[in-house]
């Protein structure tokens, strides 16, 4: 099993740049640069985020942390450390086609270097599909430093072939003609449900809209080599059973990645995971339905001693460690979650 210190010597160059209440870091790591967008009292707990493929921590994560509940109750407990795949980050130059293809064991190393570079310890892990994975992966490889992972529509087994097939088409439109109209549509088609996607008749909703100007912005390159890193990825299904974490893991009734999710739960402990449908949601539940992820959120983090601020009894910067904890509260009913998959249904005005 490798160790923290075995990732790499990373370092940060001396690039930081400011973000709407938070600070950007550039790190140089030995697998490459990588931004890392600080938000918080860095003596508090951390939380790691990761997003999905062809966006980043404002188009991926600004739903779910534009909720006030949610606000309260993760900056409130965490410092949140939002980390972008690899030239994903705003105003990112593109890559170099000399620059060496990454692996989705590379990106996990890279995660590994982040918590070297900030001296972090156990951490809390939060990802979307692609992301989801590569903390996953995280987890597995480095399983002393998560304490929790909390995955959106995650991915653990080898692409399908249908999945393949049209990564291998986004990959090649990418490649020739840039982030054209076609590649946003199929990138659109993988984040969200065909209700909010709109039709000839319905108009698309504004979180889409919003999306596929932020997929305007990105570098067609960089977005290929995330892409192709995770068409490349190994099966970690046998990895899942040496996770010593506890699980929350969200879908979307119609995301593409609903019975991967699925298959998924059933390789976890079922006494420290739970799952939670979202229903008429696609896969990106942080932008399309962030609401139905409070309450799920709110039980599960309790497990960890971890309040909203006016129920908050304990000093936020107590370490989040479940051995602190008392043995019932790691049972699935004391965290207000079933085994069974929970179809969570949010009214729409």
């Amino acid at each position: 099993m490798p160790t923290m210190a075995d990732s790499t010597d990373s370092f940060s160059i001396d690039m930081e740049t400011s973000s709407p209440g938070g600070k950007e870091h550039f790190i140089e790591t030995s697998k490459g640069l990588i931004s890392v967008a600080v938000f918080g009292d860095q003596d508090k707990p951390a939380l790691i985020t990761y997003p999905d493929i062809g966006l980043n921590y404002m188009s991926c994560f600004q739903g779910l942390f534009l909720c006030p509940e949610a606000f309260s109750l993760l900056l409130h407990n965490f410092c949140l450390y939002h980390i972008s795949p690899p030239g994903h980050e705003w105003g990112a130059a593109p890559m170099s086609r000399d620059d060496p293809a990454l692996s989705a064991d590379d990106l996990a190393d890279q995660v590994a270097d982040v918590l070297d570079y900030f001296g972090l310890g156990a951490v809390m892990c939060l990802g979307v599909t692609g992301g989801a994975y590569v903390l996953t992966l995280f987890a597995i490889k480095y399983p002393r430093h998560v304490i929790g992972l909390i995955l959106v529509s995650p991915l653990c087994k080898t692409p399908s072939w249908s999945e393949w097939l049209c990564n291998k088409v986004v990959s090649n439109v990418l490649y020739y003609y840039g982030m054209c109209g076609l590649v946003k549509e199929l990138l659109l088609m993988r984040y969200f449900s065909k209700e909010v996607r709109g039709g000839s008749l319905v108009p698309e909703a504004d979180v889409v809209q919003s999306c596929r100007r932020a997929l305007g912005e990105m570098q067609s390159l960089n977005v290929l080599r995330f892409l192709e890193a995770l068409n490349g990825r190994a099966d970690i299904t046998d990895g899942l059973k040496r996770l010593q974490c506890r699980t929350l893991i969200f879908v979307g009734e119609n995301s593409t990645f609903h019975l991967e999710s699925l298959h998924m739960t059933s390789k976890l402990d079922r006494r420290f995971s739970a799952l939670i449908e979202v229903g008429r949601c696609g896969s990106l539940i942080t932008e399309e339905q962030p609401d139905a992820m409070l309450m799920p959120l709110e039980y599960f983090l309790m497990g960890y001693g971890l309040y909203r601020p006016c129920e908050l009894n304990i000093s936020p910067r107590s370490p989040l460690s479940p051995t602190s904890i008392s043995p019932e509260l790691f049972k699935p009913e004391n965290m207000g979650l079933k085994l069974k998959p929970i179809k969570t249904r949010v009214s729409k005005a």
